[in-house]
């Protein structure tokens, strides 16, 4: 008599694929997800289905985000130069034949148009991690100019298209990777003390520097003129320093325990530009003023801190560098819009993690949290 094998339940099915995820990462990402719902719903309550999208935008996420959490690290460490080589391939070609909108040439169609320097924010990180994994044991000063390399190239023709904010959160990941893999102090505090000198002399001199007709080398006329606006928004008030000043009335109208939901006088009359995408934290703080904010910054560093947790006991030196990259995509992804849209950095295109509007900027999101559970679920298998 044939065995009768009985199909097991879906959830049954579905188990191992759910086992091993990091509780404390999805929580933390799970409320600040509602509060880019709640967030969202405010402030675009004028923007026809932009709520709804938000929304979709999220779900596709989380699906991305099963996916890659299902690819072991090992995996994605086969992934490296492939991808790299591509998303360089792509930047190339942006250059040479890209479609060019509103004056910045970041796009190209293969098919459908897609912006190939999304793809650095994950690539570069992977790359990194791959070439320090090889390098293991045997670390040279050569290594660490061999990994510069492969960050500067695509970051020059990332700001050469030009992209400032992309460039800065692709920066950010290498240059992490790169400490994290064991820079030398003594490398790393001279870019330091530049930078600072560089700032503090900005300051002193900013009537001259940004004196009409005053030319700065490197950067683009509109990326200078963010600069100056950020050291004095009150030059141009309806105009360049506009974005600046509303947000931060915004912001301090919000007071202590805000306005309320649905309440924020700036959001709807609106003063903000761009308050469902760029500047939705200034939105964020005249409704929930700083109680709001104080939590929404401890939500986002509990998000920093269990991923750099995740990292510290990832089992090679691969998923330590990746995570930690990641992690710190995260960081700089919430420190620059805080601080663009509260004035202390210049205006760039970067958008607050789960809270504003964009669908490429989620799908790299999702595609971060997936990396991060998937070291933690290698991790814990490995425990087990």
């Amino acid at each position: 008599m044939a065995a009768v094998f009985e199909k097991p339940p879906l959830l049954q099915r579905l188990t191992p694929s759910l086992q091993g995820y990091d509780g404390p990462l999805a929580f933390a990402v799970f409320l600040l997800a509602c509060a880019g719902l709640l967030t969202m719903y405010s402030s675009g309550y004028d923007h026809g289905t932009r709520f709804v999208d938000h929304g979709r935008n999220m779900l596709i996420a989380a699906v991305i985000m099963f996916v890659v959490a299902q690819v072991p690290p090992q995996r994605l460490m086969s992934l490296a130069v492939p991808v790299y080589t591509v998303g360089v391939a792509l930047l190339i070609a942006v250059a040479v034949f890209g479609i060019t909108k509103k004056g910045a040439k970041r796009w190209i169609n293969v098919g459908m148009v897609i912006q190939p320097s999304e793809i650095l924010k994950i690539a570069m990180p992977l790359m990194l991690a791959w070439w320090f994994q090889k390098r293991e044991g045997q670390l040279r000063r050569l290594d660490f100019v061999v990994a510069a390399l492969l960050l500067v190239a695509p970051v020059g023709l990332i700001m050469k298209q030009p992209d400032l904010g992309t460039a800065v959160l692709v920066l950010a990941a290498g240059v992490s990777v790169i400490f994290f893999a064991g820079l030398p102090w003594k490398l790393i505090v001279p870019p330091v003390i530049v930078g600072l000198t560089g700032a503090v002399l900005l300051i002193v001199f900013e009537s001259q520097l940004c004196a009409e007709g005053f030319r700065w080398p490197i950067l683009h006329d509109y990326q200078q003129q963010r600069i100056c606006t950020l050291l004095d928004p009150s030059k141009d008030p309806l105009g360049k320093g506009f974005h600046i000043i509303q947000g931060m009335i915004a912001i301090g109208s919000g007071g202590v325990f805000g306005k309320g939901f649905m309440q924020g006088t700036q959001t709807h009359l609106e003063f903000i530009p761009e308050r469902t995408t760029d500047f939705i934290f200034a939105a964020y703080s005249e409704e929930f003023g700083l109680v709001g904010n104080l939590l929404l910054i401890a939500g986002f560093i509990f998000l920093v801190l269990r991923g750099l947790a995740i990292a510290l006991e990832a089992s090679t030196l691969f998923s330590r560098l990746l995570a930690s990259a990641i992690t710190m995509i995260f960081f700089t992804y919430a420190f620059v819009n805080m601080g663009m849209v509260s004035g202390i950095l210049p205006v760039v295109g970067v958008p607050l993690p789960f809270i504003s509007y964009g669908g490429t900027a989620m799908v790299t999101l999702g595609m971060g949290l997936g990396i991060l559970m998937s070291i933690a679920k290698s991790r814990r298998l490995v425990q087990t």
